[in-house]
């Protein structure tokens, strides 16, 4: 047998050193030749005692469940009981559970090491952080669509309705949230749908829709409902101002 060249502070602990001789010697873990594995288990622990290392309790112990595995494997099977019990199994299931174990330990200190270098910022307390926009937003598209299609389905204007179209600018979106902001000096609430009652085209519209939306998105205004009942609520501080100055230079 060739000498062995590892010390027994080399492992954790028995169940390591039997993976390892397993390995060695390049035999399956469930098929272990418990005779020639015990022969080097023991050599290792003369060897430690040669070198005057202590050898621990646990590794004496594995070493006697070996020896009991021999003698077990040694005695002649019963004929009445054929199909005994492999005396291996209870060591194959502690050397698997074992190396499910070591594999995870190893797993985790490389992502333990990969973020050593990583430093993370705490979060910060936002002094003018957002409030949070009440009502649904996808509410607020299907409204819109839903007004395009009632567009969509209106009976074709005359021809005579389409003089002028050409090379008329469209309607900019800025006019659109002055003329909202205006008529919350009226109103606590307004509907959705009332803002385009007065629309008299695709662009006009669209202009409305995208006014909503960017009030909504700088929390000026906040929805409220669904369906045809969605509403338009001025917010307090913001959008009182934003009222009032739209009206200075209304």
């Amino acid at each position: 047998m060739e000498k062995m060249e590892f010390h027994l502070d080399s492992f954790d602990g028995p169940l390591d050193l039997l993976l390892h001789l397993i390995s060695k010697n390049k035999v399956s873990i469930y098929d272990i030749p418990i005779a020639e594995i015990l022969e080097q288990y023991m050599a290792v622990l003369r060897e430690a005692e040669t070198m005057d290392m202590d050898v621990a309790g646990d590794f004496i112990a594995m070493a006697a469940q070996l020896v009991y595995i021999k003698s077990r494997m040694l005695l002649p099977k019963r004929e009445e009981t054929p199909e005994e019990d492999d005396p291996r199994t209870e060591l194959v299931d502690m050397l698997l559970e074992y190396q499910r174990f070591r594999q995870a330990t190893a797993f985790f200190r490389e992502k333990g090491e990969e973020g050593a270098d990583m430093l993370t910022r705490p979060p910060e307390t936002l002094e003018n952080a957002p409030r949070e926009v009440h009502g649904d937003m996808m509410e607020l598209v299907r409204a819109a669509n839903r007004l395009l299609r009632r567009v969509s389905r209106r009976v074709p204007p005359p021809v005579s309705a389409f003089s002028g179209i050409v090379g008329r600018e469209p309607v900019p979106v800025e006019g659109r949230i002055r003329a909202i902001l205006r008529r919350f000096a009226h109103a606590v609430r307004l509907p959705f749908v009332r803002l385009f009652e007065s629309a008299r085209s695709r662009s006009e519209i669209v202009a409305t829709f995208l006014a909503v939306l960017e009030l909504s998105k700088t929390h000026r205004i906040t929805l409220h409902g669904e369906g045809e009942n969605l509403e338009l609520t001025l917010n307090d501080e913001t959008g009182r101002e934003s009222r009032d100055t739209t009206g200075e230079h209304a």
